[in-house]
């Protein structure tokens, strides 16, 4: 197999997961506000309301209103999760509650390196491999990354709501080629979604390549 110029990681689930489940870190930062609700009744509304989501794609905001874009999609997406859950009369300030959440996931707190990662990054980097992130989440993405000691190991970070398109469109594959000066034919994409990441890639005439990580 001839070695890529270029690999691309997903973020979320290929690099680094939630420490327990989004239920838990809900239920304890909720708990905090003197809302008790279980961990699964909210991990259960919070892929419920995210799947129902439109896709963080905001085509008519300027580039500096995208941090405040982002951080309202979150905050109807954790909305429905307590409604949902039927607790979300039980807040006093929501919004205050929705402020330290938000901050949360942009730490290294609620997240966990997989074991695998950081040999693979350096073994990559050893062979003289290229590396991006090429990812659906927000733009607290890049200090997650430096907070797990991460983002010094990629020359590139694509990130769907800055980019304006989300995969699998190929268009994001596209961009982040790019940044590499790269053709799809020199380039792999591994992630943890079959539909994003494996079709999306293939579909921008990238390899795929499907990360399991249950």
């Amino acid at each position: 197999m001839k070695k890529p110029k270029v690999i691309f990681l997903d973020a979320v689930g290929t690099l680094f997961g939630v420490k327990g489940s989004v239920g838990i870190i809900y239920s304890q930062i909720a708990q905090d506000f003197g809302v008790v609700v279980s961990p699964e009744t909210l991990n259960k509304q919070f892929f419920k309301s995210f799947k129902a989501s439109p896709p963080p794609i905001f085509l008519d905001t300027d580039i500096k209103d995208i941090p405040q874009r982002e951080f309202d999609w979150w905050r109807v997406i954790a909305l429905n999760t307590f409604e949902g859950a039927g607790v979300l009369q039980e807040f006093t300030d929501f919004s205050a509650f929705f402020s330290e959440l938000y901050i949360h996931f942009g730490t290294a707190e609620p997240w966990f390196v997989y074991p695998d990662v950081p040999l693979a990054l350096v073994n990559w980097r050893r062979l003289g491999v290229e590396l991006g992130v090429l990812s659906n989440f927000d733009s607290r993405l890049y200090s997650v990354l430096q907070s797990l000691g991460l983002k010094d190991y990629f020359q590139s970070i694509t990130i769907s709501t800055q980019v304006r398109t989300a995969k699998p469109d190929p268009q994001i594959f596209d961009i982040a080629l790019q940044n590499h000066n790269c053709s799809p034919e020199e380039a792999w994409h591994i992630g943890d979604s079959i539909i994003d990441d494996y079709h999306g890639a293939r579909s921008a005439g990238m390899r795929g390549i499907w990360i399991n990580r249950q």
